[in-house]
Parts: structure tokens; sequence; C-alpha cells
């Protein structure tokens, strides 16, 4: 048997043993996502699009470039999943206007008043119940998990292109939003910010979150909302400030 033969036996044996010494990682990784997801997203999908991810991770791991696999395979199988969760949105069509409608009045009173808008006047703007509003940040919520700055940019649609994509007009478009969405984020008041570094940085999911600041996981969820869509609802005015400036 020549050299090469022995050598490509090897290497498969090597990816095989690759793939399942990390299928509890796919699991996991699944189990933390799903929960922070609604639950009508199946884990068992979430495990399957995991493990094309753990596959495709297996096929180019260079072992040479320092990182561990299993750091370099979470990061594949965290982005096939959601890569999967993207494609096939759950997210009714009437969540996304519910939440665009809420961003917008929150925009208006906080143009008007320069000040925070409260629950109760934006209820009252759209001239729905205190509840109603609270409902609406809920389900907006529940239907976001991505980096916050996909979640701010592009409510329910497509992630902006990835870095290795983006022409350097984007890359630029992309740097100074980050710089606008920083600012917006140091004027939330400082609960709003707090739960936001705890879903997005941490990773914590709402209960988690709910254990931290001793409140429900339904409170969380209103403050979550609450400062996604305070924030939304900034970046629009920063963007109509540049486009009259």
């Amino acid at each position: 048997m020549n050299s090469y033969s022995t050598a490509a036996r090897t290497h498969h044996a090597s990816h095989d043993e690759l793939i399942i010494e990390n299928v509890a990682l796919v699991k996991r990784i699944a189990q933390h996502l799903a929960a922070r997801l609604p639950s009508s997203v199946d884990i068992d999908d979430l495990m399957q699009a995991g493990m094309v991810g753990l596959l495709e991770a297996a096929g180019n791991f260079d072992a040479g470039r320092g990182a561990s696999f299993e750091t370099y395979a979470g990061i594949r199988i965290r982005g096939a999943m959601l890569d999967d969760i993207r494609k096939h949105d759950w997210t009714p069509r009437s969540v996304h206007h519910k939440y665009r409608q809420v961003a917008e009045a929150i925009n208006a009173i906080e143009h008007e008043t320069a000040q925070p808008a409260q629950p109760a006047e934006v209820a009252n703007r759209l001239g729905i119940s205190l509840d109603e509003y609270h409902r609406i940040l809920a389900d907006s919520a529940s239907s976001r998990l991505f980096s916050l700055e996909e979640t701010i940019e592009e409510p329910g649609g497509r992630p902006a292109p990835s870095s290795a994509m983006r022409t350097p007009e984007q890359e630029l478009d992309r740097t100074q939003f980050k710089g606008r969405l920083a600012s917006a984020i140091d004027a939330l008041p400082e609960r709003e910010r707090l739960v936001l570094s705890l879903y997005y940085e941490q990773e914590l999911n709402l209960k988690e979150i709910g254990a931290v600041l001793d409140v429900t996981e339904s409170r969380v969820c209103q403050i979550h909302g609450q400062a996604v869509t305070r924030l939304r609802a900034a970046m629009q005015r920063t963007d109509g400030a540049e486009d009259h400036g």
C-alpha cells in the first residue's frame, strides 16, 4: 500500500472522529438557541442544520491555524443554524408591521418631546391598550436573536452582507452605522442597556436575564422589546437628519 493511500485513510478516519466527538456540541448549541426562540421552532431542525455546519467544519479545519476544532466548529455550527432560521423566517408579517408602527410612534413622540417615549404615550398614540402594546413588544422580541446590528437594521429582513462580501462603500456605511448605534445605546435608560448587553453580548435567554434582574421573564421581554424599538426609532431619526443635512 503506498503512502498516499495510507495518508488518505488516516485523514478520513480523523475527519470521522472529529464529527463523532462533536455531535454533543451540536446538541448543546441547538438547545442554547432554542431557549431564545419561539416554541414553534423545532430543535431537531436546528440540530440538522448544525450537523451540516459540523460536517463543513470537519472538512475545512486546519489545525495549523492555532484555533481548537471545538472553537472553530462551534462558530460554523451556530452560523449554519442561524442561516437556516433566517431562511425559514417564522415571524408573521403582521408582527413586523406592528413593530414598525410602534417604532414610528416612538420616533414621533421623542422627536416632539426630546424625551424617552413612555409606554402609555406610545399606546395612546397608536390607539391601543397598554396590554396590547406589551404584546407587540413581546412578539417582536421573540423574533430577534441575531446580532443587534441586524435586529435594528433589518427587522424581519435578510441579514447584511458579510464583511468579506461588502464593497468599500458598504464597509464605510456599516462603520458609520455602528457608530450611530453605539451613541443610541448610550442614550438608553440603564436597565434597557443592561438587558441588551445580557441578551446580545452574554447570550443569556430571557428567563436567565429575569433571574439576574429579579423580574419575570415577560417583564424582561417587554424591556427588551422597548429597548430594540427605541433604538430603531433613534436610528431612523439619525438617518433622516443625515438625509436633510
